[in-house]
């Protein structure tokens, strides 16, 4: 069984490993980028995030790192140099893959999973073990994370960074579900959940440390032990603040940054988010 053989793999010491090792590797890479096997994927009985991890694909992973050398990976008579590990280079697609490769930059790694009718704006990078579904839009200067799990008919905007969370290996990493738009410069890192619908306005950063404050129920969300910050359904979050209380920070007036939840999407959000289907 794979698993078992990459889990065996990963308790090994670097110099026993063999030829054989690294087609074992092979066919584990081939399985990320197929997306057959996933670092995390859903399940219902996880509450609250509804999402677990599979620790023994973070593993594999890291084996790849181990089992590489580093080799020139530039292009032929180019003046820029590319140096990274063998086991990692840039991932080739062809037509069958039904993906866009806009000209201009970007960068694929081998490993990540890109689905149907993925488009990719340049420049843009996709690290490996990242998972990217059907219909999915990542725009310029937009960072998909290792291990970073994207849904279906999001759109990863402009500048946007989604974390991703390679170790520790038992750690969820940032997860973005269907049919989320992430705003132009927004960064969401440690593992959060951003579940269906939702949008982040422009500028919107999620982490574990930051507290989210819904003017909506009332609520203030946080990551709460190991459980994840979780972003609701449907939810519109935006860049907030909120004055600091007590102190020298209050006698000088200064406020602390608070992403805000000021609604839940509606009809008019809906049509504005259907503009970006346009451009696909």
């Amino acid at each position: 069984m794979l698993q078992a053989r990459m889990n065996a793999l990963y308790r090994q010491n670097r110099e026993s490993y063999s030829h054989q090792d690294l087609e074992t590797f092979a066919e584990f890479k081939a399985g990320l980028n197929s997306g057959t096997i996933r670092a995390a994927e859903p399940d219902g009985e996880a509450q609250p995030q509804g999402w677990r991890v599979n620790a023994w694909v973070k593993r594999g992973i890291l084996v790849g790192f181990r089992l590489g050398r580093s080799v020139d990976m530039s292009d032929a008579g180019s003046r820029f140099r590319f140096i990274d590990k063998s086991t990692y280079p840039p991932r080739d697609l062809s037509l069958d893959d039904s993906v866009r490769l806009v000209p201009g930059g970007s960068s694929l790694r081998d490993g990540c999973y890109l689905g149907r009718s993925v488009t990719c704006m340049p420049p843009m990078y996709v690290n490996v073990g990242a998972y990217v579904d059907d219909g999915t839009m990542v725009d310029s200067h937009a960072l998909v994370g290792s291990c970073a799990q994207i849904g279906k008919n999001c759109h990863i905007s402009a500048a946007a960074q989604i974390g991703g969370v390679l170790e520790p290996v038992g750690a969820l990493p940032v997860i973005i579900e269907d049919d989320v738009l992430v705003g132009g410069n927004c960064g969401v890192y440690e593992g959060t959940i951003v579940k269906r619908s939702a949008v982040l306005g422009a500028g919107t950063v999620l982490t574990r440390s930051t507290p989210v404050y819904d003017v909506v129920s009332g609520a203030v969300l946080r990551a709460e032990g190991d459980d994840p910050l979780v972003i609701p359904e449907r939810a519109v979050v935006v860049p907030g603040s909120r004055p600091i209380k007590s102190g020298r920070g209050a006698e000088m007036g200064l406020s602390l940054y608070a992403p805000v939840i000021v609604k839940y999407r509606d009809a008019r959000t809906d049509a504005r988010v259907e503009l970006e289907s346009l451009l696909r």
